[in-house]
């Protein structure tokens, strides 16, 4: 198998499907990890792709005692401080220099919650059903270390639900729905709810024509700047009055890198936004 590989992706959704043929995980606070065992040893990518092997030497070693050669992982690398997860002590570990990550492990030894298996035995299973391959993952963790885990995985949506309300004080950042017979693929072919709630943030900038915007940049409570949801009809017009008073503005980026165009201060908009720190914001209605 390749390396790097493309990762899947989830698709944001305001409230998770239910019906047959649908499984739940609940959705871990961390760094996308991909593990790759070889013949020789174990290689770690991100989810763009870059390698971070060093930075996860003690998910390394665990890995290599119990994964057969051709497997491959993929999951979350987590931090749990005082009985919660820590993003921020993930994300020093994530991005820690070769020569601070053997110190940082120290201080912050990571879990990986593990989610699928992708190759075992040199064998491809991303074509397989998402029920194969979980089998695949349980079978090849039987006998995992503490630090390296697979996910909960569920059909009932009731008990999806009660992950969803119950788990977000251990950091939990909400719920992933996959069905039971979809491949993986670069196509959002999974859904995820997370926990959200309704403020109010400064309109900074849209995507699309100004006069029918289809995005808006917006600046949360937080301090984070982030592209919303396509907005409805109703909410663009009222958008689309302010931002060709406001003139032309100039290219920006979005705090996790997406491209809009500035637009004149003193708009507030309300939004519903997830409570994670990967914001999911959806324009209710212009204040």
């Amino acid at each position: 198998m390749e390396f790097p590989l493309a990762v899947a992706l989830a698709e944001s959704v305001s409230t998770l499907p239910t019906g047959p043929g649908w499984w739940y995980e609940p959705k871990f606070d961390g760094h996308r990890l991909v593990m790759h065992r070889t013949e020789e040893t174990v290689k770690c990518q991100a989810r763009s792709g870059r390698t971070v092997t060093a930075a996860w030497m003690d998910l390394v070693g665990a890995a290599q005692s119990v994964l057969r050669p051709g497997t491959v992982l993929d999951g979350e690398a987590v931090v749990w401080v005082g009985g919660r997860l820590d993003f921020a002590a993930a994300e020093a570990r994530g991005n820690a220099t070769p020569r601070r990550a053997s110190a940082l492990a120290a201080e912050y030894p990571a879990h990986y919650a593990v989610w699928d298996c992708l190759a075992l035995d040199g064998v491809d299973l991303r074509g397989r059903p998402y029920v194969e391959r979980r089998a695949a993952l349980l079978e090849v963790l039987a006998d995992a270390k503490p630090s390296i885990r697979p996910v909960p995985a569920t059909e009932e949506a009731e008990v999806a639900r009660v992950w969803f309300e119950r788990l977000q004080a251990q950091g939990v950042e909400g719920v992933v729905a996959k069905r039971a017979a979809s491949p993986y693929g670069s196509a959002r072919v999974w859904r995820m709810a997370r926990h959200s709630a309704t403020v109010e943030a400064e309109v900074v900038g849209c995507v699309g024509p100004p006069v029918q915007p289809q995005r808006v940049a917006v600046r949360l409570p937080d301090g984070r700047c982030v592209l919303s949801q396509p907005v409805i009809a109703p909410v663009a017009a009222e958008l689309a009055r302010h931002i060709t008073q406001a003139g032309p503005g100039r290219r920006a980026r979005t705090d996790d890198g997406e491209a809009y165009t500035t637009t004149g201060s003193g708009l507030t908009v309300e939004v519903v936004a997830s409570t994670a720190r990967h914001a999911t914001v959806t324009v209710t209605r212009v204040r």
